[in-house]
């Protein structure tokens, strides 16, 4: 691995620190295997629950045999970018200040000559597999934020000491966890949270280098559901010889240089979006109470501004930055893509007094489900099915997902020598929703996943008028007398 003659020091850009990568067997037994591991992988996701990865070892003296490797191991080691020591900025997984990654399978062994092996052991955190080996069967009541503080601290469940991070719910109600694992129960719990100061509906929860996270998209976006988050770094992809007054040195320059990018979607993908209830949703709320039923709309373009999005600026004042505008998309010259409801159609059913409140599904008003559930889906679907960055970047361990990133993407047809001039639409702020941590023997790298659901500038309404005059075309039945002759 990569030798450092001062911890605090940055010879390059990518450079890191790693003293050490102990491997504990069953036995107790340590063995350091820095200077045997080919590439070693981190992953974290706000769409998975739990931190796992990979390390890649050539071993030439047969210590998978000596030690009695089997996927009951913990792995120690503790990395950072030089100059960073805070727990909280580094990715700790030591035994002295961290918490070791448990060992759970070896995967791709193979001899590669006579006298080296090459596997893989795949690793993740210990709540993982905590996870896997117990299950909640309990009823909590209160604010479901403290059902799932409940869920991850007790003892019985997934007795973590990690820190949980996580923004307060404005909603109370009853839920009853019916035999679930940990993690399912609280993304049980999640689907049913609203923020506490902000309109979003549902929460993620994740784990990342630093601890675990239960929060809603608009918290990842804004603090406290008002004034925006700052970015953790500000990348761009421009040729080494520009010049930017914003970067300092050479290394400065690097470690917000992007060596490559790609868009591996974007909201461009209308048709999936219309069917998937991104822009028009009809919820169709059953309550099994009093047998009645209620139908809920909802309206991606009149809903916009009433939720937070990745490019927000001050308070709700995003409106005019949809990812889609609200220009005519048929003959009538009067409907948008969020104009028809039926795109998606839901059928749930909802009921007051299930615990003795006169609440619905979500602790609320009853009458409330529809929209909500229907609110809810569109801003998965903003998220998940909307614009997506994969950037490859210098190693930063500071970086978590969740964080907020800014690309100043320039567009391609501009003037070099105005290098501030940003793509209205691609530009601007990302949440960094996954993240591969790849360290090799030369170099610490990132590969980032990154999402918005709005656009960097607001974007105007088309002036199209689509013709109503064509004339229609004729239906005609295949049974007729005789066969057209082509050759007349």
């Amino acid at each position: 691995m990569a030798k450092i003659k001062h911890p605090d020091e940055i010879a390059f850009a990518g450079d890191y620190n790693l003293a050490h990568i102990d491997l504990f067997n069953h036995k107790g037994e340590a063995l350091d295997l820095k200077n045997i591991v080919q590439e070693l992988n981190i992953y974290e996701s706000i769409y998975k629950n739990a931190l796992t990865g990979s390390i890649v070892v050539a071993d030439a003296n047969n210590f998978i045999g000596k030690m009695d490797i089997q996927g009951l191991e913990r792995l120690s080691f503790k990395l950072e970018t030089p100059g960073v020591h805070t727990k909280e900025l580094s990715i700790d997984a030591s035994m002295e200040t961290g918490e070791p990654f448990h060992v759970y399978k070896i995967s791709d062994r193979k001899q590669l000559n006579q006298n080296l092996t090459l596997y893989t052991l795949h690793f993740a955190s210990r709540e993982f597999m905590r996870n896997l080996r117990t299950k909640v069967s309990q009823a909590y009541s209160g604010t479901l934020d403290s059902a799932v503080m409940s869920i991850f601290q007790d003892k019985n469940y997934l007795d973590s000491r990690k820190h949980l991070y996580y923004e307060p719910t404005g909603n109370n109600d009853k839920i009853v966890i019916p035999n679930l694992r940990p993690f399912d129960a609280i993304n049980m719990i999640a689907k049913k949270a609203l923020p506490q100061k902000s309109h979003g509906v549902g929460y993620y929860f994740y784990e990342t280098t630093k601890g675990f996270h239960f929060k809603s998209w608009e918290n990842m976006c804004s603090s406290n559901g008002v004034s925006p988050r700052r970015p953790k770094q500000t990348f761009y992809y421009m040729p080494m010889k520009m010049n930017d007054p914003d970067i300092e040195d050479k290394i400065g320059h690097q470690y917000k240089s992007v060596e490559s990018y790609r868009f591996i979607n974007n909201f461009h993908d209308v048709a999936a979006n219309t069917a998937l209830g991104t822009y028009g949703h009809r919820v169709i709320t059953h309550n099994m109470f009093d047998k009645t039923y209620n139908e809920s709309d909802y309206n991606y373009h009149t809903q916009f501004g009433s939720s937070i999005h990745a490019d927000h600026e001050n308070n709700y004042t995003d409106q005019g930055k949809h990812a889609v505008v609200d220009s005519v998309v048929d003959y009538d010259n009067l409907t948008n893509v969020s104009d028809y409801p039926e795109s998606r159609v839901s059928l749930q059913s909802s009921t007051k007094f299930l615990h003795d409140d006169d609440v619905g599904m979500y602790g609320i008003d009853a009458f409330l489900d529809g929209s909500t559930t229907a609110q809810r889906v569109s801003q998965k679907n903003q998220v998940v099915h909307g614009t997506t960055l994969k950037l490859l970047v210098k190693g930063q361990s500071y970086i978590q997902v969740g964080d907020v990133i800014e690309f100043n993407l320039r567009p391609q047809d501009t003037n070099k020598e105005l290098i501030n001039v940003k793509d209205h639409r691609f530009a601007g702020k990302y949440i960094v929703t996954k993240i591969r941590h790849k360290v090799s023997n030369s170099e610490y790298k990132m590969v980032l996943e990154c999402a918005k659901d709005s656009s960097f500038s607001s974007l105007a309404s088309g002036t199209v008028k689509w013709t109503t005059k064509k004339q229609r075309g004729m239906i005609v039945t295949t049974y007729t007398d005789q066969e057209l002759d082509v050759n007349e």
